[in-house]
């Protein structure tokens, strides 16, 4: 199809697009993607959810999770790390949370019903092919695989399993337990690069120095006490429950997890946790199309002449398509046709 031809063809030009030299400062927009440096865990870790072992203090707590797309405040702190050797993506997260509370107990279930934490990988970062991970304060799971984004037409492949998962949650307090405060809960997610390599580029785990995206979203739900139990707040206008919260370590700019263009970035490292510090590489935008060597690209049936509009924060593609309009690519990865 012309427009999947104009897509892949901007990929294949062999860099990134962009209106600018580096990326955004994470300050300067609502979904300018954060960026971290994944260490390597000094010691073997043991999944219990406890996130107290000397390999975790070890690393460094990310930045506190904000609102999905900028325009609330949270109101419950929540923070992630993250470690790597040969066999895993260690991945741990704290939520404060007063009331523990989670219903679901049969994996694949749709977990966000509860409150839970959410993890999103998209190892080679061309927003298709990526992995999504749901975990409630029961450890229950629901992974998935998205083809493509659901704006894509998806679809969700819910059979596909992590293979060789480990999970453990950590509850500081009573679950499902109204009367009383809690702290709040903790999960370790141990995820084998054997089953993540499946997407990744030249399908193995990343090497030192490498980026992934990666994103992680909390939805909390508001909650009430019902006759000894936890119910979600009704919404007296409409009669359903009040609608969730969602939190991120990188912020979207919309309510919308499955923008990966929008996730931050994760670059691996093969230096130790605690033994020194690394430095975050940038990766720098190209600015026009010649940069990216763009006119060698050959598009069958197609004089492919692409041309770039950019400006310091969005970019647009333009090139003919084959029934003789005009297919755009914008910086969000949205496709649409306009006659000529």
């Amino acid at each position: 199809m012309h427009l999947v031809a104009v897509a892949i063809a901007a990929v294949l030009a062999g860099g990134s697009l962009h209106g600018q030299p580096a990326r955004p400062d994470p300050e300067a927009l609502p979904f300018a993607p954060r960026q971290t440096v994944c260490y390597r865990t000094p010691a073997p870790l043991t999944i219990d959810g406890a996130i107290d072992e000397p390999a975790w203090q070890a690393a460094a707590w990310s930045e506190p999770f904000v609102d999905i797309d900028g325009r609330r405040p949270v109101r419950l702190a929540t923070r992630m790390k993250m470690l790597w050797d040969d066999e895993y993506f260690y991945v741990a997260a704290d939520l404060e949370e007063p009331d523990v509370w989670a219903t679901l107990t049969r994996r694949d279930s749709v977990i966000f019903h509860d409150n839970d934490i959410e993890l999103f990988i998209d190892p080679d970062g061309d927003s298709h092919g990526y992995y999504e991970l749901e975990v409630n304060a029961l450890a229950t799971v629901w992974d998935l695989l998205l083809v493509r984004p659901y704006r894509d037409g998806g679809p969700a492949i819910h059979a596909w399993d992590i293979a060789g998962l480990r999970v453990a949650v950590d509850v500081r307090g009573t679950i499902n337990r109204p009367g009383d405060r809690d702290g709040g809960w903790s999960v370790e997610m141990a995820l084998p690069w054997a089953i993540l390599r499946e997407a990744a580029p030249d399908r193995r785990a990343p090497r030192d120095g490498e980026q992934w995206r990666v994103n992680l979203s909390r939805v909390q739900w508001t909650l009430d006490e019902v006759d000894g139990t936890y119910r979600k707040r009704i919404d007296a206008a409409t009669g359903k429950p009040l609608a969730e919260d969602n939190w991120v370590w990188s912020p979207q700019g919309a309510i919308d997890m499955h923008m990966p263009e929008r996730w931050g970035y994760v670059q691996f490292t093969d230096v130790p946790a605690g033994s020194r510090a690394v430095a975050f590489v940038e990766d720098p935008y190209a600015s026009d199309l010649a940069a990216l060597s763009a006119g060698n690209i050959q598009v069958d049936g197609l004089q492919f002449r692409p041309t770039l509009t950019a400006t310091d924060s969005l970019y647009e593609i333009s090139a003919a398509g084959f029934d003789g309009s005009t297919i755009h690519i914008g910086n969000d990865g949205r496709t649409w046709a306009t006659p000529r």
